[in-house]
């Protein structure tokens, strides 16, 4: 009886915390995540105030936080989207990929961590931070601007790169073998493949049989579908999040719109302890040592996103100002992040991986919303200082303000629901 006390007043006063730290975050107008996973770093190991009784459910809680996280996301697109998006932007998911996770393998090869670290930490430092970055579009007033588009396709893509990439590093990570490793890959894309198949083809049926006018019946299927999913591929070594991410694909229409309002309170608060439980294993006494290649790593990958932006901008026509404020909005990193290094840290391949990515994240977080709103007047001012010495021939005053800053709205070329 006492444990069971003990229980419920630990998680109790983790869920107000998280509640009340989220308020703080909602007035500051900023994300919420760097201080959830504060708050873990205090009650974890060599925190302020370790827990004890209710760790093992906030270990289940986390589990359930990634599923929904990924979830929620595939929710967001239909199939239709991804192939689309996969036809017309595939150069900018390269160029994403290619200048976005290669510092962050280089950083662990230099750290001496090995060839399985550096695979997991060019992936912390390649995927952005859909969530955060669509909360500041939001409110930066940017949905409707002419670069959103291109912002929301290299997110897709993105996306649609972790259902490839978690399935290899979740075999790295188990440490089998490369027949092994291949085999589970194979089963991965072809999983990937035969769902994005039926959900173009049969997108409507499956939604129609998942759906319902009752809540509490269409909130059950949902998300016992989802779960069973997940385990299945769990079990066969594909990730959970994976399985996850296909049943969000495969659902569309009234069904999706109707899972996504019943499911983005609890998305959100395991989501909240996903971070938290992240947190619990992070020492925040092994943080310090790392700080400085964190740092770094994020000055680099912060430039290297805002190279990305700007290129892909460019390749679609839309302006300079639009191209700056296109990179600095995708320099943001979150939820994904965590996601792998957590992967990591409970494998147990490199002890400092942890501290690492979670330094990372805090200060990607905290920098990615200052680098959307000033990128772009930043880089306006540094053009116009140098535009007089670099011997150009002038040019006649405009009477009129160009018309680069007033952008028409455009439909939403990803197709993103959200």
């Amino acid at each position: 009886m006492h444990s069971s006390a003990t229980f419920l007043i630990e998680f109790g006063a983790i869920i107000l915390g998280l509640g009340l730290l989220g308020r703080i975050a909602g007035r500051l107008k900023f994300s919420p995540i760097p201080l959830y996973l504060l708050a873990g770093l205090a009650f974890g190991t060599g925190g302020l105030l370790p827990l004890g009784a209710s760790e093992e459910f906030v270990a289940i809680g986390a589990e359930i936080g990634v599923i929904l996280l990924l979830l929620m996301l595939g929710l967001e697109y239909t199939a239709t989207d991804l192939v689309t998006n996969l036809k017309t932007q595939y150069r900018a998911g390269l160029v994403d990929a290619c200048l976005n996770a290669l510092p962050g393998a280089a950083m662990a090869l230099l750290l001496g961590w090995g060839p399985v670290a550096a695979v997991v930490l060019a992936g912390v430092t390649w995927i952005s931070s859909s969530g955060v970055i669509a909360k500041v579009l939001g409110d930066l007033g940017r949905l409707g601007n002419r670069e959103t588009p291109v912002v929301l396709s290299i997110l897709v893509l993105e996306d649609l790169a972790m259902a490839m990439y978690l399935p290899i590093i979740t075999a790295l990570l188990a440490g089998v073998g490369l027949a092994a490793g291949s085999v589970t890959l194979a089963i991965a894309l072809g999983a990937a493949g035969l769902v994005l198949f039926l959900a173009v083809r049969y997108g409507r049926v499956i939604s129609r049989f998942v759906s319902s006018d009752d809540p509490e019946k269409l909130l059950l299927v949902v998300l016992g579908l989802t779960l069973l999913v997940a385990g299945i591929a769990q079990q066969l070594q594909v990730s959970a999040a994976v399985g996850a991410f296909l049943v969000g694909i495969a659902l569309s229409g009234e069904a999706a719109e109707g899972a996504h309002n019943l499911l983005s309170p609890l998305r959100d608060l395991f989501a909240a302890v996903f971070f938290v439980f992240f947190g619990l294993h992070t020492d925040p006494a092994s943080i310090p040592p790392v700080l400085l290649p964190a740092l770094a790593l994020a000055v680099v990958t912060a430039a290297t996103k805002i190279a990305t932006g700007y290129w892909a901008a460019k390749r679609a026509g839309i302006s300079a100002r639009g191209r700056w404020r296109a990179g600095g909005t995708l320099v943001a990193r979150g939820e994904f992040s965590i996601v792998i290094a957590g992967l990591a840290v409970t494998a147990g391949i490199e002890p400092s991986l942890g501290p690492l990515a979670t330094a990372y994240v805090l200060i990607l977080v905290v920098v990615g919303p200052l680098t959307a709103r000033y990128t772009e007047p930043v880089a306006t001012r540094l053009t116009r200082r140098r535009m007089p010495g670099e011997g150009a021939v002038p040019q006649p005053t405009p009477m009129v303000a160009p018309r680069e800053e007033m952008l028409d709205p455009v439909e939403d070329g990803t197709g993103h629901r959200g």
